[in-house]
């Protein structure tokens, strides 16, 4: 078994605070840890980098399914001390065996893996793949910039296709999506009707980052829509829509209305407003979504991928 104080003193050469995490009760069975969307706040530097431009600012939420003594950690946060309080947090409910399942490869939902290196990780074998060929990047810092993510703990198992995970007895249903990223999972809760989305769908835009794929998203949107389920709580949302009762089918359509909108416009001035808002204010009415400011940097970076995007 890998030393776990070894591994996450190495990880903690910078430390983050955590004095922002939101734990937030979500149900008989379910805790969100929500960081971020802080006006004038920032977690790790004043200049460019993943950590606040990618999660902090726009607002992160990590999940665990816990039923008795077992957890189930979704996505370990956007750093090991992120992790740490959450595995604190749900040690000071009783939680005595951990697991954690990754929605995808991106780095701020796998950045606290060091927190749970004596724990199974479960991944997709798309992610597990992503992870390896960007490793040694990753730890470097020469991925998407600083921080660096070291040491990397890879997950310990993998998986293909639709997988069910037994949590205390209740059952977890993982369910593999290509949206956002090829390797996106999703999980489905059957005793409450719950479907934890990742990144798949996000508040208030999608953050395109396979612009050469958005029809392949748009495919599995599309099939998505067809699910049953009571409630969606995505990774990157609102802080009020989650705790206050979720996202429902709305943001799907909203989805997949943006990403059909960006394709349309791409390279072509005349189908592009002047603003996010505008862009998608048929939906910002309809409150499917909500409005938050920074994506409008979001949008810009998302025209910009779609239209330079090779054919």
């Amino acid at each position: 078994m890998r030393s776990i104080s070894t591994l996450s003193s190495q990880a903690d050469c910078m430390l983050i605070s955590t004095d922002t995490l939101r734990v937030v009760d979500l149900g008989p069975h379910l805790l969100g840890f929500y960081d971020g969307r802080v006006s004038g706040r920032r977690a790790f530097s004043a200049e460019a980098n993943w950590l606040d431009d990618g999660g902090y600012t726009l607002g992160i939420c990590s999940y665990a399914i816990y039923c008795g003594h077992h957890a189930l950690v979704y996505d370990t946060h956007l750093s090991v001390a992120h992790a740490r309080r959450i595995r604190d947090i749900l040690s000071q409910r009783g939680i005595e065996t951990f697991r954690v399942v990754l929605s995808h490869w991106h780095l701020d939902h796998i950045a606290g893996n060091a927190a749970f290196a004596d724990c199974e990780i479960i991944a997709s074998d798309a992610t597990v793949e992503l992870l390896q060929h960007n490793k040694a990047l990753i730890e470097a810092g020469n991925l998407d910039g600083a921080p660096p993510i070291f040491p990397l703990i890879m997950p310990t198992r993998s998986f293909s296709g639709e997988t069910t995970l037994d949590v205390g007895g209740l059952r977890v249903d993982l369910k593999p999506l290509d949206i956002h990223s090829r390797d996106g999972v999703t999980l489905f809760l059957p005793h409450d009707g719950t479907l934890l989305a990742g990144d798949t769908l996000e508040d208030t835009i999608t953050y395109v980052d396979e612009p050469h794929r958005l029809t392949v998203h748009l495919r599995d949107l599309e099939r998505m829509r067809d699910w049953s389920f009571s409630r969606i709580l995505p990774n990157h949302g609102a802080l009020e829509r989650i705790t206050g009762g979720g996202y429902d089918a709305s943001l799907i359509t909203a989805t997949s209305d943006y990403v059909e909108r960006l394709l349309r416009a791409a390279g072509n001035p005349a189908l592009q407003p002047g603003d996010l808002k505008h862009f998608i204010a048929d939906h910002l009415s309809a409150g499917a979504v909500t409005y938050f400011a920074p994506y409008e940097a979001v949008h810009r970076g998302n025209l910009d991928k779609v239209a330079t995007a090779p054919g």
